[in-house]
C-alpha cells in the first residue's frame, strides 16, 4: 500500500464520481460535481492543518477556542482541466491565493510541456494544493511540482478526481514527499494515455469543448 496516497471511499464521493462518469452528465452538472467532490476531498485533505486557542467573545461570555494557526495556503490548478477544481478548494479557504501552471500533451510521445507559470509570492511559506481532475501518465502533474519547488514551495499536496496505477507510481516516485489525494483509483491506462474506465476528458467535459 502506497502511504503517501489517499483514496477517498466516502459514499457521497463515490456516488458522485458514479454520475461524473456518465456520458450522459452535462457540461453544466459535471462543472458542478467536480466543484463538490474537490470540497468534499479537501475537507479530509486538510485534517492536518495546524490550530492554535484564541479568544473571543460570544453574545454571552468569552470563550477560548481554536483557528487555524495562521496558514496560508495556495491553490495551483494544472491549466486546463485543473481550474474546475479551485473553486471547490476556495469554498473552503476563500483566502487562499490561485496560482497557475500550463502544460499540454504531446499527443505523440504523451509528454507534457510546459507553456504558462505564474504563481503567489512567497510560495515557500505556503501549503500548496495542486489540482489536476485526472491523474493518468502523472506527466504533468510530476512537472508541475517540479516547477513549484524550483520557485521554492515546499509543502505541496496534490488532488485529482481519476488516478491510473501508472500515475501514482510515477508521482510518488519522483516526488516522495508528496501527498497524493484521488477520489477513485481506476484499472490502468490505455495505449493513447487515457485512463480506463476514466471519464473521457476532463476538461472538454468542464468546458463543454468535447
Amino acid at each position: 500500500m502506497n502511504k503517501q496516497l489517499t483514496i477517498f471511499d466516502h459514499p457521497l464521493i463515490q456516488h458522485k464520481i458514479s454520475i461524473l462518469r456518465s456520458v450522459e452528465t452535462s457540461s453544466n452538472q459535471f462543472r458542478a460535481l467536480v466543484e463538490e467532490i474537490t470540497m468534499l476531498m479537501c475537507y479530509e485533505a486538510m485534517r492536518d492543518l495546524p490550530l492554535e486557542e484564541v479568544e473571543v467573545e460570544t453574545p454571552l461570555t468569552k470563550t477560548k477556542t481554536k483557528m487555524l494557526a495562521g496558514v496560508k495556503l495556495a491553490v495551483v490548478p494544472i491549466l486546463r482541466a485543473g481550474l474546475g477544481m479551485v473553486n471547490g478548494v476556495l469554498n473552503l479557504v476563500p483566502s487562499a491565493r490561485v496560482g497557475h501552471i500550463g502544460l499540454y500533451r504531446d499527443e505523440e510521445t504523451l509528454e507534457p510541456h510546459e507553456y504558462y507559470c505564474k504563481l503567489p509570492k512567497n510560495i515557500g511559506s505556503r501549503l500548496v494544493i495542486v489540482t489536476d481532475p485526472m491523474l493518468a501518465t502523472g506527466g504533468s502533474a510530476v512537472d508541475a511540482i517540479k516547477l513549484i519547488k524550483q520557485h521554492g514551495g515546499k509543502k505541496i499536496k496534490f488532488m485529482c478526481l481519476i488516478a491510473a496505477p501508472e500515475g501514482v507510481k510515477a508521482l510518488t516516485e519522483a516526488h516522495p514527499d508528496v501527498e497524493v489525494y484521488c477520489a477513485h483509483l481506476d484499472e490502468c491506462l490505455n495505449e493513447r494515455g487515457y485512463i480506463v474506465p476514466g471519464l473521457g476528458d476532463a476538461g472538454d467535459r468542464i468546458f463543454g469543448t468535447k
